[in-house]
């Protein structure tokens, strides 16, 4: 089967094992990175997804995308525009859409599957649409409650599972942040687990089994 042309551009990797309604596995990519990154990963992971991979809609010359841009401080510091954040939420809600429109898959098995940024985008989304997405898996990002669409803490989480993870060692994103993650999702009554792993910004293989044996269990 070949990529349909969507809102935003995408692989995609067909179920090994087929059903009529697969589950729906997306990957969000980090920042200056591509759709190709994290779809490396796509063979590891259970064999009935249904998987797709996104292009984030920011372009970062010479090459490279992102879901939002990082602002760089005279004084050294940086901040997040969480104004393209937001687009790119409202993007992602949309495709999901589209994805389950277009391709045979279950529209109450939806889960994402972010790094970096892309996780920060897949907590967002997920938070703000939890009538969209099943399963959230949120590699070496956190949570900004300032891209989460308002009134979000009176919505129904009761059918979201979230496994999240981060490198103790990362010098891009402080384990420190991350590690509010769980606080911030048990206060919501969220199901979800927390894992550290002795790495920097990147995937401990380690990291890789433990999320599959999650996910395993939660499509």
């Amino acid at each position: 089967m070949e990529p349909k042309k969507l809102s935003l551009y995408h692989l995609i990797r067909t179920p090994k094992v087929i059903s009529e309604k697969a589950p729906l596995l997306i990957l969000l990519h980090g920042y200056g990175s591509n759709e190709e990154d994290l779809f490396s990963f796509a063979e590891e992971l259970p064999d009935e997804l249904f998987i797709i991979s996104i292009r984030a809609p920011y372009k970062m010359p010479p090459y490279g995308n992102a879901w939002y841009a990082i602002h760089w401080e005279n004084t050294g510091a940086k901040f997040s525009d969480d104004e393209q954040a937001v687009v790119s939420r409202e993007k992602i809600s949309n495709f999901i859409e589209e994805a389950v429109e277009a391709y045979p898959v279950d529209a109450e098995n939806v889960t994402l599957f972010g790094f970096s940024q892309g996780c920060i985008l897949s907590f967002a989304v997920a938070l703000s649409y939890p009538e969209k997405v099943k399963n959230v898996v949120g590699l070496s990002g956190y949570i900004n409650p300032d891209i989460i669409k308002g009134g979000y803490q009176k919505r129904g989480f009761s059918e979201l599972s979230v496994y999240s993870s981060h490198g103790s060692v990362d010098q891009v994103i402080p384990v420190t942040w991350a590690r509010k993650t769980k606080p911030f999702l048990d206060s919501l009554n969220i199901e979800n687990s927390f894992s550290e792993f002795p790495v920097g910004h990147g995937v401990a293989p380690q990291n890789l089994m433990e999320l599959k044996s999650w996910l395993e269990k939660h499509i």
